[in-house]
């Protein structure tokens, strides 16, 4: 079972470069979204398709990390998408502080994504970075 979450050498697929490209571009639309109907008041729920968009493409930019390496879940920084699923889900049920988790999304997102390789890559769990078990 641990070769199949944690394969020696990660896993790709032919396109995957696109792929990964198309969905890190609908999710940056979807985060746009969200933004503009939290900071700008938007009527009603026309946001709610944004959250979704967000939730979506992130929960497959995950999916694909993890089926890669499942070496991810155990890096900080598959710990921060974790706690941003979790804040954009929150959102859900606590909309009256939407906007305060949609910066906190923001900050991580921006920290973790310029942050340096040992930070991005070490574990809590190992208290080093690590790349491959």
């Amino acid at each position: 079972m641990a070769s199949v979450l944690f394969p020696s050498q990660s896993r790709t697929f032919v396109g995957q470069r696109w792929v990964s490209i198309l969905l890190r571009t609908l999710h940056l639309l979807g985060i746009a979204g969200v933004g503009g109907g939290y900071f700008y008041a938007s009527v009603g729920d026309g946001w709610l398709g944004f959250l979704y968009l967000t939730l979506a493409s992130g929960l497959i930019m995950m999916s694909l990390s993890i089926w890669s390496n499942g070496i991810w879940l155990l890096q900080l920084r598959g710990h921060a998408v974790l706690l941003k699923v979790l804040l954009l889900m929150l959102m859900l049920v606590w909309p009256e502080q939407r906007a305060v988790l949609l910066v906190a999304v923001i900050i991580i997102s921006g920290l973790i994504a310029h942050a340096p390789g040992d930070v991005r890559y070490y574990s809590i769990f190992y208290c080093r970075r690590i790349e491959k078990l």
